[in-house]
């Protein structure tokens, strides 16, 4: 049989022949990266964690597997005739012959498939905490320097810009672009929060996007997106121009408002009206202060003829008690002086009564010899003696003749 064969063709294994399609395969700049979209068919979650599945369209399908690795970040929303949009890439399993798509990510695009998606997220992370009201930080009231996470062509950037030039044109804003809508949006919206929380000296992020469609807005129910918003380290404010409901970006960002001018209005502060409530502060204060040193001035007067009246009161009270003192004083000195003045008058009747010249004057008189002493008795004396004698009024001169004993 062999002889059947041309001379120049060269006989390959079947190993050989599927790793030289494989080889073309991945050579292929097309299918390293694809997006397919398409309805699921056989959805098929193992033990070991691997998802298999196919994907249709409407002649024709191709097997897809979704690695334990990625599938983590699939819940329970897939299932048979969902249709989806498959990012991942193409190759070729030698065991079977059959090339496959290998996916990384699903994106639902049915409403009810849509649906169930969200929800089923949303209670996954808010089991998680990622909605916890606790966690949310307060907006600055008084910004220096904003980042905005927008597309910068798109009517949220002039929104934004129009209401900050109006309320607070001192305010630096610093553009982090992004697509924000389509597939790629969750993957460069996620980035540029990570971007414009490292943004030197800003103190708030703006994640904006204009109106459109509930399906235009699903990139923000992406869970890439509601965790960028959680992690960056400055507080966020969503504006996603939706109404009708909350995206999941809405709930996990510090401050959710419904319009990208309304995000604007809320962190950029109305200079205007910041001004006349500084100006109003300052006149209030300033009535104040004046109405604080009145009642002080008058409680100061009032205090002042209080302790006027008090000391008067007092003054008058004491003066009261020194006259009383005064006068008793008086009293107790005239009172002492009237018995010192008796008891002198005693004492000098007593004295003169004692006085020697009293008893002179009575009649007796007082005999001193030569020597000057008194004499007592007449057998001192001797006659020839000189006695000196004093009366009542002068004295004599005598000379003893004879002595009586």
């Amino acid at each position: 049989m062999l002889s059947d064969v041309a001379p120049s063709a060269r006989i390959q294994t079947v190993d050989e022949l599927s790793n030289a399609i494989r080889a073309v395969i991945n050579r292929s700049v097309l299918l390293k990266t694809v997006t397919v979209r398409g309805e699921i068919q056989n959805f098929k979650r193992h033990g070991s964690g691997h998802v298999y599945f196919t994907l249709a369209g409407e002649e024709s399908r191709i097997a897809a597997v979704l690695w334990r690795s990625y599938s983590v970040n699939v819940i329970s929303w897939p299932r048979d005739g969902d249709e989806v949009i498959v990012a991942g890439s193409v190759d070729v399993y030698t065991k079977t012959g059959s090339y496959q798509l290998y996916a990384t990510r699903l994106t639902p695009l049915g409403v009810g498939a849509q649906q169930r998606a969200r929800e089923e997220l949303r209670r996954l992370l808010e089991n998680e905490g990622l909605f916890d009201p606790r966690h949310k930080r307060p907006i600055p009231k008084y910004p220096s320097k904003i980042a905005v996470v927008t597309s910068p062509t798109g009517a949220a950037v002039r929104d934004i810009l129009e209401v900050s030039s109006k309320r607070a044109p001192h305010i630096d804003i610093v553009i982090i672009p992004a697509t924000v809508q389509g597939l790629d949006a969750p993957a460069q919206v996620s980035r540029a929060l990570a971007l414009a929380g490292r943004v030197p000296g800003a103190e708030c992020v703006i994640l904006a996007r204009g109106g459109g469609t509930r399906d235009d807005l699903s990139p923000f129910d992406d869970e890439r997106i509601a965790r960028a918003v959680r992690n960056c380290p400055l507080p966020v404010v969503t504006g996603v121009g939706h109404q009708i409901d909350s995206s999941l970006a809405d709930l996990a960002a510090d401050a959710a408002l419904p319009t990208p001018s309304a995000a604007a209005e809320c962190v950029f502060p109305n200079t205007a009206e910041t001004r006349a409530f500084l100006s109003a502060c300052g006149d209030n204060m300033l009535a104040r202060v004046r109405t604080t040193m009145f009642r002080n001035r008058t409680f100061a007067r009032q205090a002042s003829e209080k302790l006027m009246r008090a000391m008067r009161s007092v003054l008058d009270e004491n003066e009261n008690y020194l006259r009383e003192k005064s006068l008793d004083i008086t009293r107790m000195m005239s009172a002492s002086m009237e018995r010192s003045e008796s008891f002198l008058t005693n004492a000098a009747a007593a004295l003169d009564a004692m006085s020697p010249l009293a008893v002179l004057g009575r009649g007796f008189s007082i005999c001193k010899n030569e020597q000057g002493r008194a004499v007592m008795d007449a057998s001192s004396l001797s006659p020839g003696n000189k006695l000196f004698i004093r009366f009542h009024a002068g004295s004599a001169e005598a000379e003893v003749s004879r002595t009586e004993i």
